[in-house]
């Protein structure tokens, strides 16, 4: 199954860095040395799939909207980040582009699921490099 999930998502990325992707966006991702191959797809021992739900259905057969729906999976992600990283787990969000309908039929989810984030999970590689990014500091984003 990871197997052919890296299968999707490496062949839209493909696409992604050469086609959809802007000059300036690829650019800005090379600090972060990635590109469309995503080995950790098949080295991490576990990948989680995060599908927000868009909408449901009422018993009479009428879409039910679900309000929010982006930003409560959002938060849910980021408590579970949280309790993967107090479990001594490491994981990276991954959102590939133009992935979700493709992943969606592999597992079987229904229309009304999008996918929001993947998660692969695991211990972290004996070389794993965090990339130092710099925050801003707190006078450029504080207002009083």
């Amino acid at each position: 199954m990871k197997k052919q999930i890296r299968e999707i998502i490496e062949a839209e990325e493909y696409t992604n860095y050469q086609q959809r992707m802007s000059k300036q966006w690829t650019t800005d991702l090379l600090p972060l040395r990635t590109t469309y191959i995503k080995e950790y797809l098949t080295e991490a021992p576990y990948i989680i799939l995060v599908f927000k739900q868009t909408y449901g259905m009422r018993a009479d057969g009428q879409r039910k909207t679900h309000y929010y729906n982006e930003i409560s999976c959002s938060i849910s992600v980021g408590i579970l980040l949280c309790a993967l990283q107090a479990a001594g787990l490491s994981s990276l969000t991954t959102t590939p582009l133009n992935c979700g309908p493709a992943l969606r039929a592999l597992l079987n989810r229904p229309s009304n699921e999008k996918l929001l984030v993947l998660l692969p999970v695991g211990l972290a590689a004996d070389d794993c490099e965090v990339p130092n990014l710099k925050r801003k500091k707190l006078e450029e984003i504080l207002q009083i």
